[in-house]
C-alpha cells in the first residue's frame, strides 16, 4: 500500500488502511481540503468545480466519492466522465469555473489513482495552496451543507469542445495534413486516449488510422508510461502497418511520444523540440523546459532567435516560468507539450496537432525530421543514500566542486559542461540522488553520471 500527499494532490493504491492506501476515508478527506480551500479563496453564493477521469478501473468509485463530498459541501459538479487531463484542464477555462479536479495517477500502474487539484485557471496549484489544502486535510475543519444547499452535479461530455478548441489554433493546417495523407498508427493504452484520439485525428484529415489499445477499460495492456522498452507493440505495428508517424500517450494523454516510420524512437525528449520548432518558425518568441529536459530546445529556440529558460522540475514551474519570460512555447523532456494559445498545461491532442501539421508542411519522412535537430544522447540513473546522509549538505559540496562551471541551483544542482551536462536531485520520498545527463553520444552521458557518482562518494 502506498499514500503519497504532496502539494499538487494526493496520490496512492487503492485499498489499505486509511493513511496507508488511496481508501475512501484518504478521498473524502482530501477532497473536502480541496472544497473548504476553494471557498477561502472567494466569498460567493456558489461555486463550481470541473471533474473529470480517466479509464482507470477504480474511476468510477473515486469519482463518486469525490462528486458527493463537494455536493456535501455545496458545491455544483461538472462531471465530464471520461476526459483527458488537458481536457478538464480546459474545461475549467471555458465553464468560468471555480476550480477542477483530475482522476488519475498518470503513468501510474492500474492500481494507481489520484486527486489532481486545478485552479480558476485550468492550472496546477501553487506551492502555497497545494500547502493549505494539506494542513486542511490534517486539522479535517470542514463544515458541510445543511439539506437546502446541496450542491448539483451536471454532466457534460467536452471531448469534441476540446477537439474543435485544436483545430481552430492558427497554427494548425488541417488541408496541408489531409493532404498528406498520412497512415497514423495509435496505441491509447486503454484509456481516455482512446475516446480522444481518433476522432481528433479524423477531424484533422487523416483517413487512416490504425488503432491499438484504444478501449477505454482501464486494463493497460503494457506500462502505461511512453518509455521504449514498453512500446514494443507500436513500434512492430509501425513496419507491419507500413505507418508513416505513430503516437503514443499516457493515461491521461498529458505526454506525447511519436513512433517513426520504420518503427524506432523519435524520442520522447524530441517531442517538445521539433513542435517548439514549428511554433518558432511561424511565432518567433521564448521557450522553456525543465532542468532535466534535453538542451536540444535551447539549441532549436536560438537558432530562431528567441531566448530559452529552464524552470524547476514539475509542470507548475514551467508555467510560472514561461508567463515571467512571455514564452511561446515549453513544456517537459517527457513529452509534455504547454502551448498558451490553447491553454496553460501540458497537451498531448495540441502537439499531435502541431507536430503533424509540421511533418506534412516538410514533406519528409518522420526518421527524416528527427535528422534535422541536434542529436543528444541522456541518461538516468541514482545514487542510493543512507537514511542519515546529509543529502543537502553534499549537493553543496557538489556545487563548490564545480564552482567554475555554469552551475543551477534551483532544483537540486545542474552543471552545464560546453557539450554536455548533468543535474543531480535529491528524492523526497527515499534517500537517493537521482542523476540526470546528456551528451552527445549514450558513452559520454553515462561516463558523465558515473564520473558524478564518484565525486558525490568521495565527500560521503
Amino acid at each position: 500500500m502506498a499514500l503519497i500527499k504532496s502539494i499538487s494532490g494526493i496520490r496512492g493504491t487503492i485499498g489499505g488502511r486509511p493513511g496507508e492506501g488511496l481508501s475512501p476515508i484518504d478521498v473524502v478527506r482530501f477532497s473536502s481540503a480541496y472544497g473548504i480551500w476553494l471557498k477561502e479563496q472567494s466569498k460567493q453564493d456558489k461555486y463550481r468545480v470541473v471533474l473529470g477521469r480517466d479509464a482507470r478501473i477504480s474511476g468510477p468509485m473515486v469519482r463518486g466519492l469525490v462528486a458527493s463530498t463537494l455536493q456535501g459541501l455545496g458545491i455544483d459538479v461538472i462531471d465530464l466522465g471520461l476526459a483527458t487531463t488537458p481536457t478538464t484542464e480546459l474545461a475549467v477555462i471555458k465553464e468560468q469555473a471555480d476550480g477542477g479536479i483530475i482522476l488519475t495517477a498518470s503513468h501510474n500502474p492500474k492500481q494507481w489513482n489520484a486527486l489532481k487539484l486545478l485552479n480558476h485557471k485550468g492550472e496546477f496549484l501553487s506551492a502555497e495552496d497545494g500547502a493549505r489544502i494539506l494542513e486542511l486535510a490534517e486539522s479535517e475543519a470542514f463544515e458541510y451543507a445543511l439539506v437546502d444547499d446541496l450542491g448539483k452535479v451536471t454532466e457534460k461530455n467536452y471531448t469534441d469542445i476540446h477537439i474543435q478548441e485544436v483545430l481552430g489554433l492558427e497554427l494548425v493546417d488541417v488541408e496541408a495534413i489531409r493532404a498528406a495523407g498520412f497512415k497514423v498508427v495509435i496505441d491509447c493504452v486503454n484509456s481516455v486516449g482512446g475516446i480522444a484520439l481518433p476522432p481528433l485525428l479524423k477531424a484533422l484529415g487523416v483517413a487512416n488510422i490504425v488503432e491499438l489499445n484504444c478501449d477505454p477499460n482501464g486494463e493497460f495492456p503494457h506500462n502505461p508510461e511512453p518509455l521504449p522498452q514498453h512500446l514494443t507493440e507500436i513500434s512492430e505495428a509501425m513496419t507491419k502497418e507500413k505507418g508513416d508517424v505513430g503516437f503514443v500517450v499516457d493515461p491521461d494523454v498529458d505526454r506525447l511520444a511519436v513512433i517513426n516510420e520504420d518503427g524506432t524512437m523519435f524520442g520522447e525528449e524530441y517531442t517538445l523540440v521539433a513542435v517548439s520548432d514549428y511554433v518558432l518558425s511561424h511565432t518567433p518568441g521564448n521557450t522553456v523546459s525543465n532542468l532535466s529536459s534535453t538542451r536540444a530546445l535551447r539549441d532549436v529556440t536560438e537558432r530562431r532567435n528567441g531566448s530559452y529558460a529552464a524552470s524547476a522540475v514539475g509542470e507548475v514551474n514551467v508555467v510560472a516560468k514561461m508567463k515571467e519570460t512571455n514564452a511561446v512555447i515549453g513544456g517537459e523532456g517527457n513529452g509534455g507539450v504547454i502551448y498558451p494559445a490553447s491553454h496553460y498545461g501540458r497537451d498531448a491532442l495540441v502537439g499531435i496537432a502541431l507536430f503533424l501539421t509540421h511533418l506534412a508542411q516538410k514533406g519528409k519522412k518522420t526518421s527524416e525530421l528527427k535528422k534535422e535537430y541536434p542529436a543528444y544522447f541522456m541518461s538516468k540513473n541514482k545514487l542510493e543514500l543512507t537514511a542519515s546522509t546529509d543529502v543537502d549538505a553534499l549537493l553543496e559540496k557538489v556545487k563548490e566542486h564545480y564552482r567554475n562551471e555554469k552551475v543551477n541551483d534551483i532544483d537540486g544542482v545542474k552543471i552545464d559542461f560546453p557539450d554536455s551536462w548533468v543535474h543531480l536531485r535529491k528524492s523526497n520520498t527515499e534517500p537517493i540522488v537521482r542523476i540526470y545527463s546528456e551528451a552527445k553520444s549514450v558513452e559520454e552521458a553515462e561516463k558523465l553520471a558515473s564520473t558524478m557518482m564518484e565525486v558525490m562518494k568521495s565527500f560521503m
